[in-house]
């Protein structure tokens, strides 16, 4: 999708569960690009005022709700193998947070205005829990019931645990709203009944003139009283079944019990190095200093080429030839290429197939929504884009 220009605070806001009003200038960006469509009322479906998409934008957008608890359904089908093994008993918090990239996974989800949230995993018969209270973060393991305490001073008020994937239809529509453009179709596309909830259905789309992308629909389903997003469905643009599907099942909109974002008692805690939890300290820990590193080389070759649903990121890859030429000219010769352990090479040609073009050879890695050519000369184009998109852009670089 478009490239998200967003302001410095807005990764922080995305990852506070309790934040749940889309900004108030995507109504503005939405405006220019969304046809004034009503909502019309299929067999079945809630009778309903009539809405245009601007106006149900607007009404996403002047949302305040910041208090509410539910059950939230998340199904991810984007044909990787299972993630399962780097969760379960005794997983850290961004282990469990990869189960959720395939297979179908229930969260209980809670938040009390900016500064109180829990997210729980309830897939497993023993719980493992993300809790805010203010500025105490605790990750809980139900199995072992030990917690692990870090505290957030420093880092203000108003930012949730550093939750990487999201984990509520809000969390989702926030990000595809932001990137509405003029390569977008918004539309209002029915109603519907979402957790015993009235719902109006948001459709974004690519234009039928933006080919190439794998993405074929976005449906928003968004709360007809209180304007909160209730459901996320992305459908690739193949067909078949979603890629991406989060939903509430159960949702109340009343203030949840202090307890909730409490340590069960007799949990045993354990505080977290402090370099983990002062990530504005002076110094980084040498190993995190290296990656830092190696991510500058990365974006001094980062390309941003297209626009739209179409946009593909261009960059060396770390320890390929391309990434080497620079060291290679100045010592006479190439620098060899990193190897890949035995395991992720494995991994990686099970997924990838092997291509030729005007730009040499390499291997295409594909998921349904987004996919990768790496070249035999160590350059990467990924994108939410079809391979025939990929071999294009990489065709028209040479």
């Amino acid at each position: 999708m478009a490239p998200n220009d967003s302001a410095p605070n807005e990764s922080a806001g995305r990852r506070t569960m309790a934040r749940y009003a889309v900004p108030v200038a995507v109504a503005g960006v939405a405006a220019a690009t969304i046809g004034l469509v009503p909502a019309l009322a299929a067999a079945g479906d809630p009778e309903l005022p009539e809405i245009t998409a601007q106006q149900l934008v607007e009404k996403i957008a002047a949302s305040d709700v910041q208090r509410l608890s539910g059950t939230v359904k998340v199904t991810a089908d984007l044909g990787l193998p299972s993630l399962g093994a780097l969760g379960g008993a005794g997983a850290d918090e961004s282990g469990k947070l990869m189960e959720l990239a395939s297979g179908t996974h229930t969260l209980r989800v809670a938040a009390d205005g900016p500064d109180k949230q829990r997210l729980t995993f309830v897939d497993d018969a023993a719980e493992y829990s993300l809790i805010r209270n203010g500025k105490d973060v605790w990750a809980y393991d139900g199995a072992s019931k030990e917690a692990v305490h870090s505290s957030e001073a420093g880092q203000g008020s108003g930012t949730a645990p550093d939750h990487e994937v999201p984990a509520t239809p809000k969390d989702l529509a926030d990000q595809a709203l932001k990137a509405v453009d003029d390569t977008t179709s918004v539309t209002v596309d029915g109603t519907s009944r979402i957790a015993g909830r009235d719902a109006y259905q948001l459709l974004i789309k690519p234009k039928q003139s933006d080919a190439g992308s794998t993405i074929g629909s976005i449906r928003v389903a968004v709360d007809a009283e209180k304007g909160v997003p209730l459901k996320f469905t992305l459908t690739p643009s193949d067909g078949g079944k979603a890629a991406i599907d989060v939903g509430f099942t159960k949702v109340d909109f009343g203030t949840p019990a202090a307890s909730t974002f409490a340590l069960p008692q007799g949990a045993k805690v354990t505080e977290a190095p402090q370099e983990a939890q002062d990530p504005a300290g002076e110094k980084l820990p040498e190993e995190l200093a290296k990656e830092f590193e190696g991510l500058a080389d990365l974006e001094g070759g980062l390309k941003v080429i297209g626009e739209g649903w179409t946009t593909v990121a261009s960059l060396n890859a770390p320890g390929g030839e391309a990434a080497a030429d620079g060291k290679a000219a100045a010592d006479g010769e190439k620098a060899p290429a990193e190897k890949v352990p035995a395991e992720a090479g494995a991994f990686l040609d099970a997924l990838g197939d092997k291509v030729s073009g005007k730009f040499g050879t390499g291997t295409v890695f594909k998921t349904r929504l987004v996919n990768a050519l790496l070249t035999d000369d160590g350059r990467l184009y990924a994108g939410a884009v079809t391979p025939e998109k990929l071999l294009s852009v990489a065709n028209a670089e040479k």
